[in-house]
């Protein structure tokens, strides 16, 4: 069953780009932006990751944590943070090939990748908000974050 809206989010333990094991209770304490991305190194998920990081001061004031999975590997992962020199963790979501963002509903059959969804979490871990772009083309809004976690 997928994430819902006032349900606990999907338990996951995954890799990051150093292989060592991220999971969701990492992130309890605090809000939490689950950002799925479907493919690293291509121009929109550039841009949507590089907002988050140039405004993870403001996401940090409002208490809210980052993490983006995706479906490649860790050491993609890692040359793709590096690259854009992000400061959150990046996730491999590769083996069991996209286990993670088919529990939450955000696995892509056709492309074998993650869409473009954003689960919004309380520091409990419960979805609070859900921000789907609708397409892997269209970029989550960041302004819509804002207002999500400002809702919390």
């Amino acid at each position: 069953m997928p994430a819902e809206i006032g349900a606990p989010a999907p338990a996951f333990s995954l890799r990051d780009p150093q292989k060592e094991i991220v999971s969701l209770d990492d992130f309890k304490g605090r809000k939490t932006l689950v950002v799925f991305i479907p493919f690293p190194f291509t121009g929109n998920c550039n841009d949507e990751a590089c907002t988050l990081r140039d405004h993870l001061a403001e996401l940090n004031d409002m208490d809210a944590g980052v993490v983006v999975i995706n479906c490649d590997t860790p050491f993609a992962n890692g040359a793709w943070s590096e690259q854009n020199g992000l400061e959150f963790p990046v996730l491999s979501d590769f083996w069991p090939h996209g286990e993670v963002a088919q529990a939450y509903g955000a696995f892509n059959e056709a492309t074998g990748s993650a869409n473009r969804i954003t689960f919004v979490l309380d520091a409990e871990g419960i979805v609070r908000e859900i921000i789907d772009s609708g397409s892997l083309a269209v970029v989550r809004e960041y302004d819509a974050y804002v207002e999500a976690l400002g809702k919390i």
